[in-house]
C-alpha cells in the first residue's frame, strides 16, 4: 500500500469514526427521560455491585483486583479497599437516601441499602476479614472523609438503621484517623469532613480540625468560582473532586447545628453555583471534556460539583436541569461504553477512556477509580422531578456550535 493510498484509507476511517459518533449522539438525543434515568441507575449498579456484593460478604479483600499504574508508589493494598468503598458510597448515597418503595427502582434501592449497611458493619468491625485501614499511611484520611460524606448525605438509610455496635465502630474508625496530619491543601477538608460527621452523629468533635480547613479555604479563594489547591492555583478538577462538594456538605452540617454559619454557607453556595456553570460549559457537543490536570482516572467524577448543584436545585437560572441531564448522559455514556472500562469480572480499570494504565499517577489503584460514582448524585432527585421528566435539552456547547443563541457568560466575584 503506497503512501497516498494509506493516507486515503486513514482519512476514510477517521470520517467513519466521526460519523459513528455523530450517529450515536443523535440516538442519545432521542432517548426518553425515563430511559436516561434507567441508564443512570443501571450504570451506578454496574459500577457499585462488585464492591458492595463482595464487602457485604466479607470478601472484598479476597475478590477485588488491585491494578496499579506503572509508576505506583507501592502495592496500594493497604489503602485501596477503603478508597473503593468510601468513594462509591459517597456517590451512591443520595440515591439510597430516597429509600425503598414498591417500584422496580425502589426494590433495587432496598437491595443496595441492605448491602451498604452490611458493608459499613464489615468495613469498621475490627474482627472482620474486611476491616479497613483508617490509620496506616496518609491516604486513609481521604477515604474516611468520603465515607463520612456518604453518611452525611444519607443519614436516614446509612446511619440511623445501624445497630449500636456498628455506630460505635464507625465513630472509633473516624476518630482513629485523627493521627493522620493532612497536607496543607485540599486535604485539610478531609480532616474537616470526618469531624463534621462526628459532630453530626456523636460528640467531642475536634474543633481545630473542623474549622481550620474552612478558614484556610477562605484565604485560597481566587475568584470566579475557583479555589487554589492550597495557596496556588492548579488547572485540574479538584474544585469538583473535593473542594466545593466537601465545603458544601461541611457547611450544610454546621449550618444545621448553628445559625451563625448561614453567611458562610450562602457564600460557598454562590461560588459553587458559578463553578457549576463553568463545568456545564466545559462539556463539548459530543460529550467529552478537556483532559487537564491530575487524577483523570477518576473519569466523570470530575463533574461531581455539577451533579451536586443540580441535586440541590441550585443551578444558575440560565442552566436548565434537562440540559445538565443531557450533558451528563452523553459524557457518562461515552466513557462507560469504551472497551476496557471494566475487566472481565466487572471491576473498574485505570483509564479516562477505556483502559489506559499510564494515565494513573503513583497514588492511583483500582479503589481510587470509584470516585467516578460522584457523578450520579443527581439520582437523589426522584424520577418525578423536572430534572428527570423534562424533555431533552441541548447543553451550552451543543447550542452554540449548532448556531443557536446562548446567554453571554459573565465572571462572578
Amino acid at each position: 500500500m503506497n503512501f497516498n493510498t494509506r493516507k486515503t484509507v486513514l482519512l476514510l476511517l477517521l470520517l467513519l469514526g466521526v460519523n459513528v459518533v455523530q450517529a450515536q449522539h443523535k440516538k442519545l438525543e432521542k432517548d426518553s427521560p425515563e430511559k436516561v434515568r434507567e441508564f443512570f441507575v443501571s450504570s451506578l449498579i454496574t459500577i457499585g455491585d462488585p464492591v458492595l456484593e463482595a464487602l457485604s460478604k466479607n470478601e472484598l479483600k479476597k475478590n477485588m483486583p488491585v491494578e496499579r499504574s506503572p509508576g505506583a508508589w507501592d502495592d496500594r493494598k493497604h489503602v485501596t479497599y477503603l478508597e473503593a468503598f468510601g468513594r462509591l458510597l459517597s456517590g451512591m448515597a443520595p440515591w439510597l437516601e430516597l429509600g425503598p418503595d414498591t417500584t422496580a427502582e425502589g426494590k433495587l434501592r432496598a437491595k443496595y441499602i441492605d448491602l451498604a449497611q452490611k458493608s459499613i458493619h464489615n468495613a469498621t468491625d475490627p474482627a472482620s476479614p474486611d476491616f479497613m485501614n483508617f490509620v496506616v499511611d496518609r491516604q486513609p484520611l481521604v477515604d474516611a472523609a468520603f465515607l463520612a460524606q456518604a453518611l452525611l448525605r444519607a443519614p436516614k438509610q446509612l446511619w440511623e438503621p445501624l445497630d449500636v455496635t456498628t455506630k460505635e465502630n464507625v465513630i472509633k474508625a473516624f476518630k482513629s484517623s485523627r493521627k493522620i496530619e493532612p497536607y496543607h491543601s485540599n486535604w485539610l477538608l478531609f480532616a474537616s469532613m470526618v469531624e463534621a460527621a462526628i459532630l453530626k452523629f456523636d460528640k467531642d468533635e475536634d474543633q481545630k480540625r473542623l474549622m481550620y480547613a474552612l478558614d484556610e479555604h477562605k484565604k485560597w479563594y481566587l475568584g470566579d468560582g475557583m479555589y487554589g489547591d492550597g495557596p496556588d492555583f492548579h488547572w485540574d478538577y479538584y474544585n469538583s473532586f473535593v473542594i466545593h462538594p466537601m465545603q458544601l456538605d461541611i457547611l450544610k452540617t454546621l449550618n444545621e447545628k448553628e445559625a451563625n454559619f448561614k453567611a458562610d454557607f450562602k457564600t460557598e453556595l454562590d461560588r459553587a453555583r458559578r463553578y457549576a456553570a463553568i463545568q456545564e460549559r466545559l462539556i463539548s457537543p459530543d460529550g467529552t471534556y478537556p483532559p487537564i490536570g491530575r487524577s483523570l482516572a477518576y473519569r466523570f467524577g470530575a463533574f461531581q460539583l455539577l451533579s451536586q448543584v443540580a441535586l440541590w436545585k441550585e443551578l444558575p437560572k440560565e442552566v436548565e436541569p434537562a440540559q445538565v441531564r443531557s450533558a451528563l448522559y452523553a459524557m457518562i455514556y461515552n466513557q462507560l461504553k469504551a472497551p476496557g472500562t471494566f475487566d472481565k469480572n466487572g471491576w473498574l480499570q485505570i483509564g479516562l477512556y477505556g483502559h489506559q494504565p499510564n494515565i494513573g499517577e503513583g497514588y492511583i489503584s483500582t479503589g481510587s477509580l470509584y470516585l467516578c460514582s460522584e457523578a450520579f448524585l443527581v439520582l437523589g432527585l426522584p424520577a418525578t422531578d423536572a430534572f428527570w421528566s423534562d424533555k431533552y435539552e441541548p447543553w451550552t456547547q451543543k447550542k452554540i456550535w449548532s448556531g443557536q443563541v446562548i446567554p453571554i457568560d459573565h465572571a462572578s466575584k
